[in-house]
């Protein structure tokens, strides 16, 4: 006898052979389930949704018979982080009830959870992860049969298609997204305030929403209408108005001077800051909320407080602070940045055109004086913008106009007499409380005096010094960071008092400037008063306290042999590496002429016009990443390297198309640079940047656009020596670090209207709404936008606004 039929390994009843019939077992049908879902496990394609709902095993009985309900699960399925997927079940019978719940894997949020379909967004992994989830059933009598699925999750990737180049007059975004208009110029944000005619006669700016429409970002409110940063239905946004566009704010235009005083003021209240309160609805619809008592618009009038060490200065001193403490306004807010601790920080940039100074106001000048205005741009003979100074006010000792007038009084004694030293309050990171309108902003003079363009902060590491990062926005500026004095101690992101906590973090620190190297590394250089260059006896400027170095921190950094760039703008933190990210938005064969290339500006090239005009130097600009030594923010070296150029997809692929674009993600003149917050999936792992352009070089062949991109780490490229070519036909070779071509991993996201900048963008916590603003649509004389969004026939005059992007199946943006 076999011995081996006495003892089988498996279990058996006895009667295996009682029913002699054809038809499967019960371990047959296991086998053949387990053996179809594996295969599904492996074979099912990434879904953008993910419905699970074919046949699988029913329940058992209930010891008396069959049970009167059934379940079945769906099949497996496969799909990336971020995305929606929806569970549904099936039952069979006369269910009491039925449920999802998660069985094991990453922690989700089941939406509907007490239904045979529910839903929740693949979390954030950084490998292939499954998730078991098991629906349930229970019959009349509380007997309970379930079935499980297993949904796997891969890494976030991009997960639209590219959107094509457009000269249309709207928005234009991928297919399954969605485009509505939130926040435009002039919107009343008080109770009270009539609706915005959009005919040039509407007044009262300072209750309504400024023009041009910058970096924004978004701070969560609680129900009871606190600080909850983790809210993504209710927040504030908060926006810079960076300039204007006089012909749209009056009836027929501006007015020659001597401009009205209705017409300056209405000017001068439509730049500046907005806070304004918005919400998300049940059905997943934004907008604002006009009578919020956390709405406010910070001006040009409106009192601010200077801190740090040029406060107090006699080069700040003015007819209104006479002890240099005090100041009106901001005004030329363009990018911005944010604090652990709640705060908005909104920064000054071409401020300095705003202000007259007439002939011969030099002679009345010291020499450094007069050096110190030309470098800035507050040359002698200059107008200023807006003509504001020729107002004759109603009230004849306001100096709300006359203070735009830096010219030196000769009966004036000295600076509290005038505004000689006005232009110095500006060019400034100004700090503001959104969620507290009685608090002043606060001018940081710690972070230096430049035409900011942006003041972002890099990782926060409990016990290390925080550094913040800023650009100078001029063809030929610098890149700037401020670590601060005080070591970061994570309690003081909930203090209460977020002004103060600024005051401890912003108002004393070092100011470096960089220097790039051409081997790909690069050093950050004090701007210390008594250090190097940087003392009373410099030739070129005589600097005379630490106040003097940042009031013309232009002028340390020249001193110091800082390196000139092409026009920095925007900076953004990889929030997963620590990488920083700088836009060089452009430079003019001027400023970038064949023989003055360098490493990290390394082009020199032209990019005819489609009618054949010529546009030579650095027209597309391109976007440099820095490393920190140790990957710390109090790092004097860096690493570097060129993450992107911008050029056409026809332009010399290896001189000037160097990252290899193509159709689907060419582009110009990057400037605005954001990276997805780290609260959802587009902001882990491997973070979406997205980079936003302010474009003249390429709008015969696109309106200005925004990318999405998924980079990967400095240095996943290498050297490259190209060869530029002048307009007589000179060459000349440059070496640079290149990073990997971006490749499919860059795509085209959004096209704007016509005339328009792209520039501002947050999220909310959750990644399912995102914030872009449009600027000066229409600046082309041709546009019509917002109306042209709805209907393409639309005549009413342009305006600046906030758009809000959704995914149709409320996913996170961008995945």
């Amino acid at each position: 006898m076999d011995s081996s039929n006495l003892f089988p390994v498996g279990y058996s009843d006895g009667d295996v052979d009682t029913n002699r019939s054809g038809n499967p077992t019960f371990a047959s049908i296991v086998g053949e389930r387990y053996s179809r879902r594996q295969t599904l496990f492996g074979g099912v394609a990434a879904l953008t949704m993910a419905t699970v709902s074919t046949g699988l095993l029913a329940a058992c009985d209930d010891g008396n018979g069959n049970s009167d309900v059934t379940v079945d699960a769906g099949e497996d399925a496969q799909t990336s982080a971020g995305r929606v997927v929806v569970l549904s079940g099936t039952t069979d019978g006369d269910p009491d009830s039925a449920e999802w719940e998660q069985v094991s894997g990453p922690k989700v949020t089941l939406t509907n959870a007490d239904s045979a379909t529910a839903s929740f967004i693949a979390p954030s992994v950084e490998e292939s992860t499954p998730l078991v989830f098991r629906f349930s059933a229970a019959d009349a009598r509380g007997r309970e049969v379930s079935d499980e699925s297993t949904v796997t999750v891969t890494p976030a990737r991009l997960g639209f298609d590219a959107v094509s180049k457009s000269l249309e007059d709207k928005v234009i975004v991928p297919a399954g997204y969605s485009v509505t208009v939130l926040y435009r110029l002039g919107d009343p944000i008080k109770g009270g305030v009539p609706a915005y005619a959009n005919n040039g006669g509407d007044s009262g700016f300072d209750d309504r929403a400024g023009d041009h429409h910058d970096a924004l970002f978004y701070y969560g409110l609680s129900a009871s209408g606190d600080r909850d940063d983790a809210n993504s239905n209710r927040g504030l946004l908060v926006m810079n108005h960076e300039n204007i566009t006089q012909d749209f704010l009056h009836p027929n235009g501006p007015t020659p001077a001597p401009r009205p005083e209705s017409e300056a003021l209405k000017e001068m209240e439509a730049h500046g800051v907005s806070v304004v309160e918005v919400t998300r609805d049940a059905a997943g619809g934004w907008s604002y909320v006009q009578g919020s008592a956390l709405n406010r618009r910070v001006t040009p009038l409106t009192e601010t407080e200077l801190r740090g060490p040029a406060a107090g200065s006699d080069q700040m001193r003015t007819r209104f602070s006479p002890d240099g403490t005090r100041g009106r306004g901001t005004i030329n807010n363009c990018a911005n940045g944010y604090t652990p601790w709640g705060t908005n920080l909104t920064c000054e940039e071409n401020w300095a055109f705003y202000f007259r100074r007439d002939e011969g106001d030099d002679a009345a000048r010291t020499p450094a004086e007069a050096t110190a205005l030309g470098r800035y741009g507050v040359r002698a003979g200059n107008g200023g913008n807006f003509a504001w100074t020729t107002v004759q006010p109603a009230d004849r000792s306001s100096t709300a106009y006359s203070r735009w007038n830096a010219t030196a009084d000769p009966e004036a004694a000295d600076a509290t007499g005038d505004f000689r030293n006005e232009p110095n309050q500006f060019g400034w990171v100004v700090e503001i409380d959104p969620y507290d309108p009685s608090k002043a902003p606060r001018k940081r003079t710690a972070l230096g005096r430049l035409g900011h363009e942006g003041c972002w902060p890099g990782l926060f590491s409990d016990g290390a010094r925080p550094a913040f990062y800023m650009g100078d926005d001029g063809r030929g500026e610098y890149i700037y960071k401020f670590v601060s004095a005080a070591a970061w101690s994570a309690g003081d992101a909930r203090a209460d008092d977020r002004l103060a906590i600024g005051d401890k973090y912003l108002d004393r620190g070092t100011l470096y400037v960089a220097r790039f190297n051409a081997d790909g590394t690069g050093d950050w250089l004090p701007l210390i008063f008594g250090r190097g260059p940087l003392t009373p006896g410099n030739a070129s400027y005589p600097f005379r306290d630490q106040a003097d170095v940042l009031i013309h921190a232009r002028l340390a950094a020249d001193a110091l042999g800082a390196t000139r760039m092409d026009r920095p703008e925007w900076s953004a933190t990889n929030p997963v590496t620590g990488e920083i990210y700088f836009t060089l938005t452009n430079n003019s064969a001027s400023g970038r002429p064949l023989n003055g290339t360098d490493a990290a500006n390394p082009r020199h090239y032209n990019d005819p016009t489609t009618d054949g005009e010529d546009q030579r130097g650095n027209p597309n600009g391109h976007i440099l990443r820095l490393k920190e030594a140790n990957d710390s923010g109090e790092a004097t070296r860096f690493a570097w390297d060129v993450y992107a150029f911008g050029a056409g997809a026809d332009l010399d692929s290896g001189n000037v198309n160097l990252s290899a674009l193509d159709a689907s993600n060419d582009f110009s003149s990057p400037d605005g640079l954001w990276f997805s917050r780290a609260t959802n999936a587009a902001g882990k792992v491997n973070p979406l940047l997205w980079i936003q352009t302010d474009d003249g070089a390429y709008t015969d062949v696109s309106n200005c656009m925004m990318l999405a991109a998924q980079p990967g780490r400095l240095g996943d490229g290498g050297p490259v020596t190209i060869t530029n070519v002048g307009a007589d036909g000179a060459m000349a070779a440059q070496s640079t670090i290149v990073g990997a071509a971006p490749g499919t991993n860059l795509r085209r996201f959004l096209v704007g209207p016509k005339g328009c900048e792209i520039t501002g963008i947050d999220s909310t916590p959750d990644g399912r709404a995102l914030f872009v603003n449009i600027q000066h649509p229409g600046d082309d004389g041709n546009g019509h936008w917002p109306a042209t969004q709805t209907d393409s026939g639309a005549t009413s005059r342009p305006r600046s606004a906030t758009i809000v992007i959704t995914k149709d199946d409320d996913g996170v943006v961008g995945l």
